[in-house]
């Protein structure tokens, strides 16, 4: 027997690493940090290699956001239009914008109305 792996839990167990209640908050919280998971065998699509270069050539490696020079893993592309609200603007260099780590998580977090304001006076 052990103690269930979670920070603070006295729960002890005989295997894996948490008790069933903090095992299931694990399997959730997993769930929750996989970024764009349904989409993933599509980012690693010739097509979309091919588009995300070219965003990135057209922007010369800058954020769109900040203007901080980005590359490799810290270049990100974001797609304005969601895939899962419109799949067929998924490969549209117009739908997507290249950004740092830091800027593409506040765009992901942005509400919709937020957007779409913006987006009317830009």
């Amino acid at each position: 027997m052990k103690y269930c792996d979670f920070n603070g839990c006295s729960c002890k167990i005989s295997k894996g690493r948490y008790c069933l209640e903090h095992a299931a908050s694990k399997k959730q919280s997993k769930k929750k940090d996989i970024y764009h998971h349904e989409n993933k065998p599509f980012y690693r699509t010739g097509a979309w290699k091919e588009v995300a270069e070219f965003v990135y050539q057209r922007e010369g490696g800058c954020c769109q956001r900040c203007g901080k020079f980005v590359f490799g893993r810290r270049a990100h592309r974001h797609h304005v239009v969601p895939i899962r609200k419109n799949p067929l603007l998924k490969l549209d260099p117009n739908n997507i914008r290249l950004l740092c780590p830091k800027c593409h998580v506040i765009e992901e977090n942005e509400d919709d109305n937020k957007k779409v304001f913006a987006n009317y006076f830009n």
